[in-house]
This record gives structure tokens, sequence and C-alpha cells, in this order.
């Protein structure tokens, strides 16, 4: 075969933002080689699997998805990348249903290899980085900043995965920004894996990359995707409190509620200190949004240490919990620690769970009454349309196609059925 012509693609995303981005990144690599992308539900020649290992459930979950594919079309040519496929390649190549596995720098270049054509690959930036970003979706793209991390925490694979903290220029991730916004996209989500240790390539730093993108024209608002307790400065805390673009939106993880767990997780960081950040917050942006991070039943952890992680969570009020059930991962330092019994992670993970709910509702009800910006989304479903707050409220109101891709002043007036918030023009 010595041409694409004709011949049709889709990409599977299984992992995070970061892997949206990249996806995404893949996907355009792909269509500028001449392929085409299949519609949604249609079967197409080759398929991109973008996956995950972040827990053992997450890599059952990408063999799933690999069959699945293979079953619905026996013809299709699959293709793995993704963080699986960095720490396990050889034992996705022996699944009957793949083709080929390669790193996400080097797959587009594959393919376009395997079909005979010249001139394929991906761009790759100085150190080793994918640069990656999205803007398949007007309203919102995701920017990854960074990749890589230096802090190999006792229970983490992600090192072994994507390698040393690396980043990109500042000066080349606006000119990233620019492109995004000359696509009509209103938000970026600032992504990567270790963010706050942005600058270790080139000298600089998160702040001042903060600082730059805020200045790109036609770009209304920044999120942060998620910072290191540690890294998350009083500098940039105050930055994001002042500034017009950045909104109020942090997603900043813990992962255990006692010093002796952080300890033996490798974290930098104390609960004392994290409970700081969050008041330092809430001091200067009373309603911001904030997710936490948190393992449940890490190896050695005693049922009175999780009351204790429980109670914690509990007094410092997060906006939202991402709950993860400790997944045993091999080399990994926890990996040889006293486990905890399956079921007693299960029971854990269902009450921290449960508390989120509890936590995410008390966030809504304390924003009743308010009025904020709201950047409203395509999505039409039951004659609704939806959007979130500048603090990430999800809001539903009557569809307008007037109001897709434009930020509206809203008055949130109570929680519907489904748990969204109704609002009102202003």
């Amino acid at each position: 075969m010595n041409s694409a012509l004709h011949r049709t693609f889709k990409v599977v995303n299984l992992g995070c933002k970061l892997n949206f981005a990249e996806a995404s990144t893949i996907a355009r690599e792909l269509t500028n080689l001449g392929f085409t992308q299949a519609d949604d539900g249609n079967t197409a020649d080759i398929c991109v699997v973008n996956t995950c290992a972040v827990t053992e459930q997450a890599e059952k979950k990408c063999r799933q998805a690999i069959r699945k594919i293979a079953k619905d079309d026996g013809n299709i040519t699959i293709c793995i990348t993704g963080c699986y496929a960095s720490i396990k390649p050889f034992e996705l190549e022996q699944m009957p249903e793949v083709s080929m596995v390669a790193d996400k720098a080097d797959i587009v270049k594959k393919i376009g290899e395997h079909f005979s054509l010249s001139g394929a690959g991906c761009p790759v930036a100085t150190e080793n980085f994918f640069p990656a970003c999205s803007f398949d979706d007007r309203t919102r793209s995701f920017l990854k900043v960074q990749d890589g991390c230096d802090y190999h925490c006792s229970y983490c694979t992600v090192p072994l995965a994507r390698g040393a903290s690396r980043n990109m220029a500042i000066e080349e991730l606006v000119k990233q920004a620019e492109t995004i916004a000359a696509h009509g996209v209103k938000e970026v989500v600032i992504t990567g894996v270790n963010i706050g240790d942005f600058g270790k390539s080139t000298g600089e730093n998160f702040f001042h990359l903060a600082q730059a993108l805020e200045q790109v024209q036609g770009i209304d608002r920044y999120r942060i995707s998620s910072i290191e307790p540690n890294l998350l400065t009083e500098e940039l805390i105050d930055f994001v409190a002042k500034s017009q673009k950045f909104l109020p939106h942090f997603h900043i993880p813990l992962q255990a509620g006692t010093n002796r767990i952080l300890g033996l997780m490798h974290r930098r960081y104390t609960r004392e200190l994290f409970a700081e950040k969050l008041k330092s917050i809430r001091d200067k942006m009373p309603l911001a949004f904030i997710g936490v991070d948190v393992i449940a039943g890490f190896p050695t952890e005693a049922d009175e240490e999780f009351e204790d992680c429980y109670n914690f969570l509990q007094g410092l009020a997060p906006s939202y919990l991402h709950v993860f059930p400790y997944s045993k991962r091999p080399n990994t330092p926890a990996f040889d620690m006293k486990q905890v019994a399956t079921k007693t992670i299960a029971g854990r993970a269902k009450r921290l769970g449960e508390l989120c709910n509890t936590l995410h509702q008390d966030f809504y009800r304390k924003n009743v009454g308010q009025s904020r910006q709201v950047l409203f989304e395509s999505a039409k479903r039951s004659g609704r349309m939806f959007g979130f707050t500048d603090n990430y409220i999800k809001v539903a109101m009557p569809y307008d196609g007037k109001l897709v891709n434009a930020i509206a002043k809203v008055k949130l007036q109570e929680t519907d059925e489904q748990g969204n918030m109704k609002g009102t023009l202003i």
C-alpha cells in the first residue's frame, strides 16, 4: 500500500487531560499525512489507542478496549501508544489484536512507514518533549506545557512511563496559545504531569508562564489543571486572585491525610502545609473551586489513620474529591509494603466517594444566588445547553444558539435533579 488515500482512522484516548491533548495532536498529524478521521460510530482502517497505566484497573480497561475494537472490526489495524505502551510494550505486543506499539512521538511516523508514506511524523521539540494541544472543541482546549516527573512517589509509575521533568520554552507555548486562539477557542486548560515544576528544561518557572499566557489575545479564560501543594506559591495564588483570565479553580493532590502516610508516599509536604494553602486560596477567593486527589487504602494505613484522613478532609471541605483506590504497581517501593485488604480499600473508597458527593453539593449550595460568568458549550440535550462558571459549576439553561462559545453573566438559582445548577441570564 503506497497511499493514505481513502484510508480512515480513529484515535481512542483512555487517559487523562494530558493524554487527551496528545491524542488530539496525533489525530491532526494523521490528517496532515492524508488519512481521514472516521465519523463517530463508524469503523476505521486504523485505530490509535492512547493508553493509561496509572492503576492496574486502567491497564485492564486498555486491554478490554483493544479487544472490543478488534471484535467490532476484525480488519482494523490497531496501534498502541501512551503510558501503558511505555511501561509494558512487550505485554501489549503479545496481544494478537495489536499491530504496532510505539512511543507517541513516533507513532505517526511508524504508521506512515507501514503504509509506505514519506514525511510522516509528529513535531518533536527539544529535550524529547512531545508538544501537544487540542482544539477539537471550539469552547475549550488542553495545552500541554510540561511532561515527566522527578518526584518518584512510592506508589507511582508515571516517572517510569514519562521520564524526567521537562518542558517547552514559554515563547513556544505562547505561540501555541495564539494558534489555539486563532481557532476561536475561549478557554485553555493548562496541563502536564507536574506543571508546578515547569521550567527545568529552560530555566523559567510556572509563574512566568502564567504571566505570559495572560497576555495572549483571544483567550479569555485559563484553568490550572493540577499543581502540587508545595509548588503552589503565594505569588501564584495572589496572581490568580487578581487575574482577569486565570480562573478561581484549583486541583491540588493531597493523597493522604496523615503525615506518616505522606512520608511513606514520599510526598514533599505535610498536611499542615496543605491546609495552609487552602486557607490562603479562600482568604483571597472565598468561592474558589478546590478539587483534591486522595488515595484510599495506601499500604500500612491503619483504620484510625483513615478516620483521621476522613475527618481532616471533612474539615477542609474542598469542593470535590477525586478518590483513587490504591493500586499495587510493580517496580514501585509501595509494592513491597504491607498491603491493606482489598475489601477494606473498597470500603474506604466508598466512604470517601460519599463524602465527595456531600462536599460537592455543599459547594453548589454556597453559590446559590451568586452571579457568575459562564462559558456555554454547543451540546444540546433535552432542549437544554450547558456551561461552566469561572469556579467550575455546571450550569444548565434552555438552549440558545447565540450563547454557544459565548461568556455570559448568569445568576445561579438552584440545583436540578441531575445535580446541575439552574441559572438565568443577567
